[in-house]
């Protein structure tokens, strides 16, 4: 088998572990809402975490093998698995829409991709990575923030806190293509302070999807990581390892043409997701009051206190103007 072959064989299975992963966390995320640290005492939150392990330990390995801007296309597929992986075993069927925009994303993000052209294995200088990972770092703290300051509209956090997944598993992936590109050259030990970088932006990656899947459930956080990975990853490889589309200007006219179908599809997958969570019933419309025991029927008679007798003229309703009432006659 050819190197290129398994590659793509190896991004497949690393598709199909995290899409695995992203479905079992969101049953627990939603399982334990409201318990901040629950999830952690559950058994399929951590079947979840190796799943995306091993989902990454793939990827790596098939970083080694294949250019980014091959495997980072085929991380796409992610958003393909979960959604029937969803519906066949936890149940959770998604509508038309939410299939409309996972293809649309999925094909438009994977012909933006495929049109990034492939150049020579190279690395990154110690002042780039710095500058990289402090620039990477900053941004997932203020998406942080802002979805901290939208925590009354949980669409939008969801958005938000995907969207720092997204990029802290897209730089993940840049500085492991630069460990993988530093061994292959045998730099030995060099790679260390970037194995600590993709540590760190693998486990806040993993807290915010995480996250991100208690607030909005599985498609709009999905759709937007599975965007977002790639994409930064794509950029990154342009500016920085000097990748180009392919075809010259029509190549570009097309990577633009696909960079709207994906935003089209992920508009379509956070629409649905804002209309479901409009139809949800308040406590009101189901008749439970919180704290009660049993559904109230609003038809039912409320039962109240005894009617006081009204407070005389020139009282000014204070209880304390009313004469003394003995107990008993």
């Amino acid at each position: 088998m050819s190197a290129l072959a398994l590659s793509v064989l190896l991004s497949f299975v690393s598709a199909v572990a995290y899409a695995g992963g992203a479905v079992v966390q969101e049953r627990v995320a939603d399982s334990c809402s409201g318990e901040r640290f629950a999830p952690l005492r559950r058994p399929g939150w951590w079947a979840a975490l190796g799943l995306n392990g091993l989902g990454g330990v793939l990827h790596v390995v098939a970083l080694a093998f294949g250019p980014l801007s091959l495997v980072q296309p085929l991380g796409a597929l992610t958003i393909v698995f979960a959604l029937p992986l969803a519906a066949l075993f936890v149940g959770r069927k998604a509508g038309a829409t939410a299939w409309r925009g996972a293809v649309m994303a999925t094909a438009g993000l994977a012909g933006l991709l495929a049109l990034v052209g492939a150049s020579d294995a190279g690395s990154l200088g110690p002042a780039q990575r710095t500058a990289l990972a402090l620039v990477t770092g900053g941004a997932i703290v203020a998406l942080m923030v802002a979805a901290r300051a939208a925590h009354r509209h949980p669409a939008v956090r969801s958005v938000l806190l995907a969207t720092g997944a997204g990029a802290a598993f897209g730089m993940s992936s840049v500085f492991t293509k630069t460990v993988a590109v530093d061994w292959s050259a045998g730099a030995g030990l060099a790679g260390l302070p970037s194995l600590g970088v993709i540590a760190v932006l693998s486990a806040a990656g993993v807290f915010l999807s995480q996250s991100a899947y208690r607030d909005g459930g599985l498609a709009a956080p999905l759709a937007t990581l599975t965007v977002v990975n790639p994409v930064l990853a794509a950029v990154v490889g342009i500016v920085l390892f000097g990748e180009t589309f392919r075809h010259g200007t029509t190549g570009t006219v097309l990577a633009l043409g696909c960079a709207v179908v994906t935003c089209g599809g992920l508009i379509l997958l956070t629409t649905e997701r804002l209309g479901g969570a409009a139809d949800r019933k308040t406590p009101a419309d189901t008749g439970h009051v919180p704290g009660a025991r049993w559904p109230v029927d609003p038809s039912a008679p409320v039962l109240t206190s005894v009617d006081a007798e009204p407070a005389r003229e020139g009282d000014d309703g204070d209880p304390r103007s009313l004469p003394d009432v003995p107990l008993c006659a």
